[in-house]
């Protein structure tokens, strides 16, 4: 049975870090994809002079999305909505909403994955993406009829992965990371995570298709030795339908969907 899951992120590389290892674990079982960018990452770093500059950051960073999608075992339907990037607040809420319904009501996801309330780095962009996001998902819902959107979810950090990962940089006397200071990870309680996907199984995929986003600088500033504790497990909030208390964590985001 193919499961079909629909990822409406902010920008170039939200994807890749959000549920690149998700999709490549399913490729096996039949998957297909829709990935949903707001913006083309104009407004993003420039972490090589020689590889963009800030007129066609935007287009060379499309190509860098679709250069990490070709290192997984899917091939997506990519969908760039080109909105400037960093300017998500000021897109015209029903716009938005909108054009990301139509999408969803098209691909008929079993489940839909975006960022929550906390936008997982506090980047207002992540935090629209995800109000729109979710607002789309219950009007496609409403409006349409066919099966599919059984599922939202919102990508998030468990804050003990949070801790653990902050420990392990003092050990090293690495300054810890500071939720406080702007596009730093914020993690959630760890009771409010439905879905804890490891990774590690395709970690080396999952981190090439990271290094296809060369203007990005990936994961510079993080010891080599403690990239799989970054990229080996991906944790998702049960943002509908409301998990009953008690719940046992899942270790796939499609488990307990009917035709399971």
């Amino acid at each position: 049975m193919t499961r079909r899951l629909a990822a409406v992120f902010a920008h170039p590389d939200d994807d890749t870090y959000g549920v690149g290892g998700t999709v490549d674990l399913q490729a096996d079982e039949g998957i297909e994809v829709t990935a949903v960018l707001a913006t083309s990452g104009n407004a993003g770093r420039i972490f090589d002079p020689s590889l963009a500059t800030r007129r066609n950051l935007g287009k060379v960073r499309e190509g860098e999305d679709r250069a990490a999608w070709a290192e997984l075992a899917v091939k997506p339907t990519l969908q760039f909505l080109r909105y400037p990037d960093g300017g998500l607040s000021t897109v015209p809420r029903d716009e938005l909403v909108g054009r990301i319904a139509e999408l969803l009501a098209a691909a008929r996801p079993d489940v839909v994955v975006t960022f929550g309330p906390e936008g997982v780095t506090g980047h207002e962009d992540h935090i629209a993406i995800g109000k729109a996001a979710t607002a789309a998902f219950h009007r496609a819902r409403d409006e349409s009829s066919g099966g599919g959107l059984a599922r939202l979810l919102y990508v998030a950090i468990p804050q003990s992965r949070l801790d653990r990962l902050n420990a392990l940089l003092r050990e090293r006397g690495m300054e810890p990371l500071d939720p406080t200071q702007p596009f730093v990870p914020r993690g959630v309680p760890d009771e409010v995570i439905a879905v804890m996907v490891d990774c590690s199984s395709v970690y080396q995929r999952k981190l090439e298709a990271l290094r296809q986003h060369r203007t990005q600088g990936e994961l510079e500033d993080v010891p080599f030795e403690l990239w799989p504790e970054v990229l080996g497990r991906e944790a998702f909030v049960m943002a509908w339908p409301d998990p009953a208390p008690g719940d046992p964590v899942l270790s796939d985001v499609f488990e307990g969907l009917p035709g399971d």
